[in-house]
């Protein structure tokens, strides 16, 4: 069985394929000298238990992901149903963040936390591998912050979708 080469291909292929997997959302949050920052993530994914890591990447070391990618530790909320709006505003450049309105606090280590996410990772990274303008992030997970969940959240051809929740426990 051959390779059929539609003509599509690099980058255009790649968006193709992934615009219709979904994939779960996360708002990757830190503080740093200028204060809070965070960006949505649609990238994370679990690497290991042995130490307990994660893997994410962001699209460019500057602005939000300069400043999760220059702290010593973040926070990676687990979104679900209830956080379309709040990942919208994080995915969007110049958009509103950190309001009372979206419900912050902070971690006593100092982290901008979103207390109505289902849950929230501690993590510290362990390593960086620059690709073209995107970085990919390897980070070891130091702990975690339970909330209540709801029903899951996908995103899948530029939109946040919900799913319905399997049954639990």
């Amino acid at each position: 069985m051959g390779f059929d080469a539609s003509g599509v291909t690099g980058a255009d292929a790649l968006k193709q394929a992934f615009r219709e997997h979904p994939a779960g959302v996360a708002l990757i949050t830190a503080m740093t000298e200028d204060g809070p920052v965070g960006l949505t993530a649609s990238s994370v994914a679990s690497v290991g238990i042995d130490p307990p890591a994660i893997a994410f990447s962001v699209t460019r070391a500057t602005g939000s992901a300069g400043g999760v990618l220059s702290a010593d530790t973040h926070l990676v909320h687990l979104l679900d149903s209830r956080h379309a709006e709040v990942a919208q505003a994080f995915a969007v450049s110049g958009a509103e963040r950190f309001t009372a309105e979206q419900g912050w606090s902070s971690l006593a280590t100092g982290e901008p936390y979103l207390p109505a996410s289902r849950v929230a990772l501690r993590c510290r990274p362990l390593h960086t591998l620059g690709v073209g303008s995107s970085v990919v992030v390897v980070a070891e997970v130091l702990g975690a912050v339970f909330g209540d969940a709801a029903d899951p959240m996908v995103y899948v051809d530029r939109r946040f979708h919900t799913l319905p929740s399997a049954e639990r426990p």
